[in-house]
């Protein structure tokens, strides 16, 4: 069943880029850039979301901004095309210029893609890092990852009204501890928030305390939608530091990044949990503290699957998912870059765009769909603390 998905899956692209290449002008896509507008080391950001034009035919990012939307520390987007919403994580905390952990919510215009200040909500925590909405888009999963060890991070819930208006936090998760590492473990650090294919059930990764936390979504208890599911977490290994957690696009797998022990974790998606069937090392026996996974995403056809390694490492790790559904390094690409945070797929499956935090560039690299790796360098962009990149793409592609 699963080579048919695949086989299916690698015919609809194939179709599509045909008609994409047949002799009809290939598309503009719009490109949100979301960034670190304050640095604790006094370095210097940038002024918030961009929104970009991106050019599918020769993979290039128009320089000049379709628009600069100023925020606070946008370092992490949520698209919600269904409303013509965007949401953005507001990275702040004490020592910034604002203090107080925010969400804040735009209107996107269905046709130019304009952005117009809707609401803002305070997260009720420290340095939120990451938001995801329920599948049936009533409330915001947000991720507090809380640097300081007092009071640690948190899981904070928000409603959302039809609109898309924001409403307070009505639910508040916190989790024990690992304190395996003396620096970064000794509380909870929530670092995403991502909910199953089918809606049901809720995974959080909690840097801090060595789990993926399970929980069941009721909506039907409007003010405590969540509840421990049972189990109520996987354990991971001491030490490791889950970071992000994605899905497969046929949902029976899971792969989740582990910051601290530089390793992907592979899952089953059974029965509304997670069963560990492979863990990948990506220090390969080396030094461990010189890998830092981060981002994670697999390829809109699920052959491949893409991973950033940051710290002195700074490169893209390529892995082909095989049949029986395990994961086989066949790549290493350098991010052109330092410190690559996160990276998108565009639309065309052609190119991909890497946002290179501490060296202050968007970077795009080719790609074939076919074999998954990565190409040349087709573009370096300069902007300043680049942390998340998402395409508004409403063709289904």
């Amino acid at each position: 069943m699963r080579h048919l998905i695949t086989v299916l899956r690698q015919c609809v692209f194939i179709g599509s880029l045909a008609l994409s290449t047949s002799g009809a002008a290939a598309p503009m896509y719009q490109l949100l850039v979301g960034t670190y507008t304050s640095v604790r080391s006094g370095e210097g950001g940038s002024e918030g979301i961009y929104r970009m034009q991106f050019d599918a035919e020769n993979g290039q990012i128009q320089p000049q901004p379709l628009q600069v939307v100023r925020t606070h520390n946008p370092s992490w987007l949520t698209l919600d095309l269904n409303r013509n919403r965007l949401y953005a994580a507001n990275e702040n905390g004490p020592g910034q210029p604002d203090a107080v952990g925010r969400v804040s919510a735009f209107i996107m215009a269905p046709n130019s893609g304009q952005l117009s200040p809707l609401a803002q909500q305070v997260t009720l925590g420290d340095e939120p890092t990451h938001l995801s909405q329920s599948r049936d888009g009533r409330y915001l999963f947000v991720s507090n990852y809380g640097v300081h060890a007092n009071p640690g991070g948190s899981l904070a819930v928000m409603p959302t009204a039809s609109d898309g208006t924001l409403s307070p936090v009505t639910q508040i998760a916190t989790h024990k501890a690992s304190e395996v590492h003396p620096e970064r473990q000794q509380s909870a650090h929530v670092h995403s928030a991502v909910m199953s294919p089918d809606g049901k059930t809720l995974f959080v990764s909690d840097l801090g305390a060595d789990k993926i936390f399970i929980y069941a979504y009721d909506p039907a208890n409007a003010e405590r939608p969540l509840s421990p599911a049972d189990p109520a977490f996987i354990a991971l290994p001491g030490g490791s530091g889950p970071r992000h957690l994605v899905f497969s696009p046929d949902g029976l797998q899971a792969y989740a990044t582990l910051e601290l022990s530089a390793q992907v974790a592979r899952f089953d998606h059974v029965d509304g949990g997670l069963v560990q069937r492979q863990l990948v090392d990506m220090a390969a026996g080396g030094d461990v503290s010189q890998h830092s996974p981060g981002a994670i995403h697999p390829s809109a056809d699920g052959r491949f699957l893409y991973v950033s390694d940051r710290a002195e490492k700074n490169r893209i790790m390529v892995y082909a998912i095989e049949e029986n559904a395990n994961l086989r390094e066949i790549q290493q690409r350098d991010s052109e870059g330092r410190e690559p945070r996160e990276f998108t797929i565009d639309p065309s499956g052609q190119f991909m765009i890497i946002a290179n935090q501490k060296s202050d560039a968007l970077v795009v690299l080719q790609r074939d769909p076919d074999s998954g790796l990565l190409g040349d360098t087709v573009q370096t962009l300069p902007i300043g603390r680049p942390s998340d990149v998402k395409f508004i793409d409403r063709t289904g592609r």
